[in-house]
């Protein structure tokens, strides 16, 4: 233990100290420092790829799920998406320095709200090897030092991940503890993270609910959390029906293991024969499981698709699988009250061709991110343009849904004067 907490501040004090280089960095050398780091990146193919083949094969042996192995695996086009993210963050704006408001007393004194970094960001994640890449690229861009704790199930590979990144940063002349991996995975750093105070500005914890409840039981540090993707489509009666299959099937098909996918459909009383017939068979065709309520199930058992029945426990689940809870709704107030009342506040989206539904669905559904006419899946930093993102946020507080760049910076007022004082 005593080891542990000697690592955590050791990295800590090293990532304080970057984190105040960093503040005084000139953008284009950070700039120039994230397309060396996809450099090194691209660079170090062989060795990363070899490590991520041991991780995968260790998660495999574990008996781990399907989904697990899937966000834990790279290959040379997810490796080469990594790389190109880091460029697209070089190329954004940089956010540090932004005037957010300026204006001037009578008294003469001139004000500015100036956008700067956070300081020292903590970021613990699970399975998803090209996270530590997004992570470490965002924090850079908006200027802050980041210290990395990734899952057991990935460390071979972010370490090498971590290892290409220090050296790029190194080549652009800026110091290698700007990002750095807690190289253990030992539970009790996720203690000693949240505990760092005066050295963690923010920490972002990005997982299942389990390393969620435990960041937050320990941190004495400011956290923002993201809890379960519980994420809902609703049909409603106005909707073309072809296209709500079409954004079912991709919101719940295209990756399931993630949290931006649906694992609710609720349809409108008046669709519901002709909508769960065509989907149904669609989405079961696919592999996917149907748990339905009793209407449903009925509806669903006359059209001859394949369903069970489901429990309330169900529409109050993540299952990040090829699983998905299906109940029919009298209307659009009431599809309104089951989210409200199941969901987790993360994404959820209608389809419909009536405008004034849709309205009244966007402004009763209080989740970081609602869409119409949309797939939930794009509920996603690259999706909104920040080149990448660093979490999705459920709470309110001070950043929601994709965390990009801005969300990554405070402000503080800067106050200009020729001498004043107060009366």
């Amino acid at each position: 233990m005593a080891d542990l907490s000697h690592l955590i501040t050791q990295l800590g004090q090293q990532a304080r100290a970057a984190a105040r280089t960093l503040a005084g960095t000139p953008p284009a050398r950070i700039d120039a420092a994230l397309h060396a780091m996809a450099d090194e990146l691209l660079a170090a193919q062989p060795a990363i790829l070899n490590a991520n083949a041991a991780d995968v094969g260790a998660a495999r042996a574990a008996g781990q799920t399907h989904a697990l192995v899937d966000r834990l695996t790279l290959d040379p086009a997810r490796l080469a998406a990594c790389a190109a993210g880091l460029r697209k963050v070089a190329a954004l704006p940089h956010p540090v320095g932004e005037v957010l408001r300026e204006w001037t007393q009578p008294n003469g004194l001139r004000f500015a709200k100036v956008r700067v970094p956070l300081g020292v960001i903590g970021f613990i994640y699970e399975s998803r090897p090209n996270v530590t890449c997004d992570a470490a690229g965002l924090c850079l861009k908006s200027g802050n030092a980041v210290i990395l704790r990734g899952g057991s199930e990935a460390l071979r590979s972010n370490l090498a991940i971590a290892g290409a990144l220090a050296r790029g940063l190194t080549r652009a002349g800026l110091p290698a503890a700007a990002v750095q991996l807690v190289p253990v995975t030992d539970r009790d750093t996720v203690r000693l993270l949240g505990e760092a105070v005066n050295v963690i500005d923010l920490l972002i914890p990005r997982g299942g609910r389990g390393l969620i409840e435990t960041v937050v039981k320990y941190a004495r540090v400011p956290v923002i959390k993201h809890y379960d993707g519980i994420c809902a489509l609703y049909v409603d009666q106005a909707a073309d029906l072809a296209m709500a299959e079409k954004i079912a099937i991709n919101a719940k098909v295209s990756r399931p293991g993630v949290c931006n996918a649906i694992e609710t459909l609720l349809v409108h009383r008046a669709v519901a024969d002709e909508f769960l017939a065509r989907a149904g068979r669609a989405l079961t065709a696919l592999g996917v499981q149907l748990k339905a309520e009793p209407q449903a199930l009925a509806a669903l058992t006359a059209a001859g698709v394949p369903a069970v029945p489901a429990t309330e426990d169900d529409f109050r689940t993540e299952f990040l699988a090829l699983t998905l809870a299906v109940k029919i709704v009298d209307d659009c107030s009431a599809a309104i009250e089951h989210i409200e009342t199941h969901s987790s506040h993360h994404t959820d989206t209608i389809v419909t061709a009536d405008a004034v539904t849709a309205e009244k669905f966007v402004a009763g559904i209080d989740s970081a991110v609602v869409l119409w006419n949309a797939s939930t899946r794009f509920n996603d930093g690259h999706e909104f343009g920040f080149g990448a993102e660093i979490g999705i946020s459920t709470d309110k507080l001070h950043a929601r849904g994709p965390m990009g760049l801005e969300e990554l910076t405070s402000y503080k007022y800067i106050v200009r004067g020729t001498g004043q004082v107060r009366g």
